[in-house]
């Protein structure tokens, strides 16, 4: 429910830098008012010239949205409008009727904690408190919370209003009541959450620089081109995780075939990036192949695999006609 007119919004972003703007569009999108809050003390100069430029990114993205066909025109002015900028004077009373907020402030201890010092402060008892760092680790930013229980990180992939998944990540302390609460608020304005305990890295960081480190390694040992490596990864990897989890593929394909690639990539390429986890061993040596053993990561007992595997392809089709390569057959046979 959006709030009511006259309201104070039960939403804020601390720090009006990249990440605060898109967090603020997705709930503005969503039909929510936020605080877009900036706790630095500025003349009258500066704090317009900071409002301006926020406001201008989040119409020009808004802009494109609607270039694209997601939104009509005349709705971008009510959805930016539902934006309320914020400058630190302000802030004690926007923070006080914020029931979840979002720490945006740059990505050093000291700025955290100067910003969780606000909060603190100023935040109710039963307000929900998150970090958006995409560094630091739950656990070293709770010993900043007054109330460390109704703390955990929320990491948003940029675009903030445009990907879906939020990457919930818990401390030991984080309430399970405050967990589920903050789930629920993000499947509300369309999010996908996920939840990982309290790595660095959180998830899709985590796989991605691994991905990306490798593919600027394949360019500099002349293995491909950037242009050849994009094609692949676009329409190969991309589209088949897009139609399977990373995980589920290993299960598709067998635990097994992950287990001699990389035995043979170890050996032909390098040792230490490629050499299997101890967890893929042990399930090849226990059986637990995947789909084809009858389990895996996943339990498939009980499944109809025939309907299972007709569902992925059906996956892998639809993401093939989505990105234009699906071609019907030949209406005549060649010579």
């Amino acid at each position: 429910m959006a709030n009511e007119p006259g309201t104070l919004p039960r939403f804020a972003a601390v720090g009006a830098g990249r990440m605060g703007r898109g967090i603020a569009i997705a709930f503005a999108y969503a039909g929510h008012r936020i605080s877009l809050i900036d706790l630095r003390v500025r003349d009258d100069a500066a704090w317009e010239r900071l409002r301006d430029e926020a406001r201008q990114e989040i119409t020009a993205s808004l802009e494109g949205l609607a270039q694209l066909g997601v939104l009509a025109a005349p709705q971008i002015a009510a959805i930016a409008g539902r934006v309320d900028f914020v400058r630190a004077d302000a802030a004690p009373a926007a923070l006080a009727a914020a029931e979840l907020v979002f720490e945006g402030v740059p990505e050093t201890m000291a700025a955290k904690r100067e910003a969780f010092e606000h909060l603190n402060r100023h935040c109710r008892d039963d307000a929900i408190l998150t970090s958006t760092t995409s560094s630091i680790v739950v656990t070293q930013l709770a010993e900043l919370v007054r109330l460390p229980g109704r703390f955990l990180n929320i990491h948003w992939l940029n675009p903030a209003y445009v990907i879906p998944v939020v990457e919930l990540s818990c401390h030991a302390g984080t309430e399970a009541a405050v967990l589920a609460r903050a789930k629920a608020l993000m499947e509300a304005i369309g999010k996908l959450p996920v939840v990982c305990g309290p790595s660095p890295g959180y998830i899709v960081p985590r796989l991605q620089a691994l991905v990306m480190n490798e593919a600027a390694r394949m360019i500099e040992e002349g293995a491909a081109t950037a242009e050849e490596i994009d094609k692949a990864t676009r329409f190969g990897l991309g589209l088949r995780f897009a139609a399977l989890g990373v995980v589920e593929f290993i299960d598709f394909g067998g635990c097994d075939i992950l287990h001699h690639a990389s035995r043979e990539m170890s050996a032909s390429i390098d040792k230490e990036r490629y050499t299997a986890p101890a967890i893929v061993n042990r399930m090849v040596a226990e059986g637990r192949l995947g789909l084809k053993s009858g389990s895996g990561f996943y339990d498939y007992a009980g499944r109809d695999v025939a309907a299972y595997r007709k569902e992925v392809l059906s996956r892998t089709l639809g993401e093939l006609r989505h990105s234009g390569l699906w071609r019907a057959p030949a209406d005549e046979t060649l010579p």
